[in-house]
């Protein structure tokens, strides 16, 4: 009784027994057996016995399927906010073309000519990119359930293009740091231990409103032993404390000026938590709102982040573009790009570098007028010129009688027996020296 995994004939299958009833599916790997495995024990759960008859039904629509997939598998093992994002897209841009299609009947050309209509909407390519992924990430699944053998949206990279720009990283310089933090100092002086926050140590949005006293490791200014670990990451749609973006734990190193800053609020909370009875801080928010719950981000976006960009005399920019300006403000103090990726919490380099590739300074001439002052140092010929006959070392002909063994050669340099016999006829009295 039950679902169980196994390996048959170097084939990973799905066995099912099922009050009485049998079933053998074959998956193409045992992590894809493991995850459907997973989803029928679900189904099963809630008494949907549909899936023992596939053998004789047609396979569902992409609509019927899309439920279902987002029901037992999107809700139960992927982050709320990506669930929220196919749930999303398949809403806004695929079931409108392919819902009522049966999963076997939706051809690639259909898949072609709905890329085409959307880039001519247009739309963002990122937005574009997005939209594929959901109807391609629903068809992988429908594969590995048995109802098509090939993805209709599989490679579609060289179509995935649309007049509209992407929105690229975009980061203030320096000077207009100094300048936003000037203004957000003179007019809104609680919220600059957050705002100096973001851009020194790069936190997403949802690490910034998760993070608690108990993360910061302060230690000495002068060593460096001093960072914040991000361990958690708010989600605002399921209103829940989730794990960072890559699902890990990474430590950000804490530079001098922000460990001041946030060493003199965190005194200030602990005066007012001594003030309470309370004796420890370290499970408590380091920016909550006034009342003491996770801060709104759309109020502090527009009571406190564009008013200051507005009176520093800046251009309206996104808040997430405070992390890619502390990523780039890195890569311009010439730190490695694997340090950066590391502060950041990238999954990879490559992500690393399509991120903030336009941020580094690479064009820049005086890279090549540096090879100039390199020392110029004679250059080597490839084939060495061959000694001269006054060069040669004076070997005696009775030498020359004792070079070889057996079959008269005891080196097989070809060169050294030429010199040698060369020397033994100049030094010869028959030897003609004219």
């Amino acid at each position: 009784m039950g679902v169980k995994v196994r390996k048959h004939k170097g084939i990973w299958y799905v066995f099912i027994d099922h009050l009485g009833r049998r079933k053998a599916k074959k998956v193409g790997s045992r992590e894809a057996a493991e995850k459907v495995r997973r989803e029928i024990e679900a189904r099963l759960a809630l008494g949907d016995l549909g899936f023992m008859n596939k053998e004789t039904q047609r396979p569902p629509t992409f609509a019927e399927y899309a439920d279902t997939w987002l029901k037992y598998h999107a809700d139960r093992h992927l982050k709320p906010s990506t669930a929220h994002f196919y749930r999303e897209f398949l809403g806004i841009y695929v079931r409108p073309s392919f819902g009522q299609c049966r999963l076997d009947e939706i051809p690639r050309e259909a898949v072609k000519s709905w890329v085409a209509q959307l880039a001519a909407r247009g739309l963002a390519r990122n937005t574009l990119r997005l939209a594929v992924s959901a109807l391609r990430v629903v068809l992988n699944a429908a594969i590995e359930d048995g109802f098509i053998s090939a993805n209709p949206a599989r490679r579609l990279g060289r179509l995935v293009k649309a007049e509209k720009p992407e929105n690229e990283a975009s980061a203030l310089a320096p000077e207009e740091v100094d300048t936003f933090l000037q203004a957000v100092k003179a007019h809104y002086p609680n919220q600059y231990p957050f705002f100096l926050t973001a851009l020194r140590a790069g936190l997403r949005e949802g690490e910034l409103l998760a993070l608690r006293w108990g993360d910061i490791q302060f230690g000495q200014e002068n060593d460096s032993n001093r960072y914040i670990l991000v361990q958690r990451n708010y989600d605002r749609r399921s209103h829940k404390f989730l794990t960072p973006k890559s699902k890990k734990p990474r430590r950000v190193d804490l530079s001098r000026e922000l460990r001041q800053v946030l060493l003199e609020l965190r005194d200030q909370r602990l005066l007012e938590a001594f003030s309470r009875g309370q004796t420890s801080i370290a499970d408590e928010l380091v920016f909550p709102s006034e009342v003491g719950t996770v801060l709104n981000m759309s109020n502090v976006v527009l009571r406190y982040f564009l008013p200051a960009l507005e009176r520093a005399g800046l251009r309206r920019v996104r808040f997430h573009d405070l992390r890619h300006t502390f990523g780039s403000l890195l890569i311009n103090e010439g730190a490695p790009l694997t340090y950066v990726r590391d502060q950041m919490g990238h999954s990879s380099i490559k992500v690393t570098v399509d991120t903030y590739g336009h941020l580094i300074p690479s064009a820049d001439i005086a890279y090549m007028d540096r090879l100039d002052r390199r020392p110029a140092s004679p250059q080597q010929s490839a084939t060495q010129p061959q000694p001269t006959a006054p060069d040669l070392v004076e070997i005696s002909p009775q030498a020359v009688g004792k070079i070889g063994v057996s079959d008269g050669i005891r080196t097989r340099d070809v060169q050294i027996h030429s010199l040698a016999l060369y020397q033994a006829e100049l030094r010869s009295p028959s030897g003609n020296t004219s």
